[in-house]
């Protein structure tokens, strides 16, 4: 597994005053929707793929392409299955849009949504909760749900991928209505 080369916010920034570049943000529709980098354009972690690179770079293997997310986490997963795929000059960018934010660099905003990492949270709490009680009150079995749910997040603490993420990305709230992909990559 190759190592993902990282580049910080403000060194981004220089670099884009200076030439342009291309800025991928993996993130969901609505997050994207709520809060971007300028210079960014949507496509996210479950869609993206070595196509998209060659129409960002002309086919250019040499050009860079800057990947961004909320926090840095997903931009790592980006880049790492890019490289895979055989697109070795990607660079996820540290701590992503909240670090650009923090930074005081450009920044679009939009409609109010949740971020993906507090849906799972609500999520996977509410599944242990409800497991919890039905468990205690209707059938010992129902235990199994927050075990299950347990198992779950120790899985994607240990391998660094949530099943649950994945799935709630690919709910309608996590999209941006009526709007086409190609369209969407740049709105706000």
């Amino acid at each position: 597994m190759a190592e993902v080369k990282t580049i910080t916010p403000e060194a981004l920034a220089r670099l884009h005053s200076q030439q342009d570049v291309a800025v991928i943000d993996v993130r969901t529709p609505a997050e994207f929707r709520e809060v971007h980098a300028t210079i960014a354009r949507n496509i996210p972690l479950d869609k993206i793929g070595t196509d998209h690179i060659g129409e960002l770079t002309n086919g250019s293997t040499d050009e860079p392409v800057y990947i961004i997310c909320q926090s840095g986490n997903r931009s790592s997963r980006a880049c790492q299955k890019l490289i895979e795929a055989g697109c070795l000059n990607v660079v996820s960018v540290e701590g992503g849009t909240k670090a650009w934010e923090a930074q005081g660099l450009p920044v679009e905003r939009g409609k109010k949504t949740i971020s993906l990492e507090r849906q799972v949270r609500i999520a996977a709490g509410f599944l242990v909760f409800t497991g919890a009680m039905l468990g205690m009150f209707v059938n010992p079995w129902f235990s199994g749900i927050s075990a299950f749910v347990g198992a779950g997040l120790m899985f994607a603490g240990i391998t660094d991928t949530c099943g649950m993420a994945m799935v709630l990305a690919k709910m309608p709230w996590n999209q941006v209505a009526g709007c086409e992909q190609k369209q969407c990559q740049k709105a706000a």
